[in-house]
């Protein structure tokens, strides 16, 4: 399954701040306004009676919403091992597992919250609460069909929607590969609020595009881009849809677009962008023309120092002065990136721009160098070492290296005609 980063986010309810309104001292007042009016549960009673139990519970919270964890964990542990009280050991569970919520300790929230619930022992709001972050945390712990089955029970039995809620089932039914249920439930969650949150135009996009209707998601991010031009993440959404969708013309007026306003200032951006010139280069007619526009792109951010002078980043600009045909300036990218590389490859790419170019002897030096870090494709390393000692005229040296080529499956069928075409294969 496809999975984007730009669509992934969790929504929480901030029950760890509604437990300063709902805690164990508050929660008995009559004249608070529930937010589930008319939940199906019954509101359990109040068993604490013990001030020992109820100052612990209050300062473990109070702990807990001012931020000293430490504090709030030794507090809420006791509650939990001492106190006879049903109600407050679901609060100390509650608080523990929005502590770990916050922490992203997904496993062991999903753990504290499924307590709080099966105590059942606190007022609804800190039930249901405790329920719709259950449903976070299953999300954050990827658990998704679970999170889902969740959400659904919160919903019937809290009797309440909310445009978060919708837009948490959008997401979860996005990761659940449910494109058309996650457009209609994003759809739902805009629709109950003046101010939805931009993420859930990410989701929304995603799914139209997942489900094959590009068009729409187009048509949206153009919406999106109309009132804010300069938004360098629906631009880089945009370019996302317009590559998958084969526009490439909308892109390519997009990029120069971006460039010219001075919004490619990062890495990410040089990077992604010169790697859309580069695609668009190689699945069209304008090779040389948008190579170049890749190349000089990163060449630019190399130069500012927006670009990090990395092995990656020179191999890309080789790769795309390969694509725009400048060889010479590919082998000079080459040899910047492969002193910084981990293994020989480069030195391999190194050899075979040489060698085209029957520049024999440093192509030799190249491939030997190559071989001796290791090359992911050891076999065709021999071979093409061998087809440079041919043009070195050592045709002792070329046999020997197509003698080593045999030994690589993927190379053999090579490495056997190279041979027979000298007399000494199979």
């Amino acid at each position: 399954m496809k999975k984007s980063g730009a669509v992934h986010f969790v929504l929480c309810t901030g029950t760890a701040l509604l437990l300063a309104a709902h805690g164990a001292a508050a929660a008995s007042k009559k004249d608070e306004k529930t937010h589930y009016p008319n939940a199906t549960r019954s509101e359990p009673k109040n068993d604490m009676t013990s001030s020992t139990d109820q100052k612990n519970l209050n300062q473990g919270l109070d702990a807990l919403n001012s931020g000293d964890d430490a504090k709030a964990k030794e507090l809420l542990h006791k509650v939990i091992e001492t106190s006879k009280s049903k109600y407050a050991q679901g609060y100390a569970d509650l608080g523990l597992a929005n502590l770990e919520l916050n922490d992203a300790d997904y496993k062991s929230a999903i753990a504290d919250y499924k307590k709080v619930l099966e105590l059942n022992s606190v007022p609804n709001d800190a039930y249901f609460d405790s329920m719709f972050n259950l449903v976070n945390a299953y999300v954050g712990d990827e658990q998704y069909q679970a999170a889902l089955d969740e959400l659904k029970i919160w919903r019937e039995q809290g009797k309440r929607e909310t445009a978060d809620s919708y837009a948490l089932e959008g997401n979860i039914d996005y990761r659940l590969e449910k494109y058309p249920e996650a457009i209609e439930a994003i759809k739902k969650a805009q629709s109950m609020t003046n101010e939805p949150k931009e993420s859930w135009n990410s989701i929304l996009m995603a799914s139209y595009a997942q489900s094959g209707q590009s068009s729409q998601a187009a048509g949206l991010i153009e919406q999106q881009l109309a009132k804010e031009p300069t938004n360098k993440k629906l631009i880089q959404n945009a370019l996302v849809i317009y590559t998958q969708n084969n526009q490439d013309d909308k892109a390519l007026a997009l990029l120069d677009k971006e460039r010219s306003q001075g919004l490619i200032t990062d890495e990410s951006d040089y990077v992604t962008a010169a790697k859309i010139y580069a695609n668009i280069a190689q699945s069209t007619d304008s090779g040389e023309t948008n190579g170049l526009k890749a190349a000089s792109l990163l060449q630019e951010g190399l130069t500012k120092g927006a670009v990090k002078p990395t092995a990656e980043n020179y191999k890309l600009l080789g790769d795309v002065y390969m694509i725009a045909g400048n060889n010479d300036k590919a082998l000079d990218a080459y040899n910047k990136a492969a002193p910084l590389a981990s293994n020989g490859d480069l030195d391999y790419r190194r050899a075979q721009i040489l060698g085209a170019a029957q520049n024999y002897a440093e192509a030799k030096t190249a491939i030997q160098k190559a071989i001796s870090r290791g090359v992911t494709h050891k076999g065709k390393a021999y071979v093409l070492l061998g087809k440079i000692d041919l043009g070195l005229k050592d045709k002792a040296g070329a046999k020997a290296a197509f003698q080593q080529a045999l030994q690589d499956p993927d190379a053999k069928s090579d490495a056997s005609d190279e041979l027979k075409k000298l007399g000494g294969g199979k």
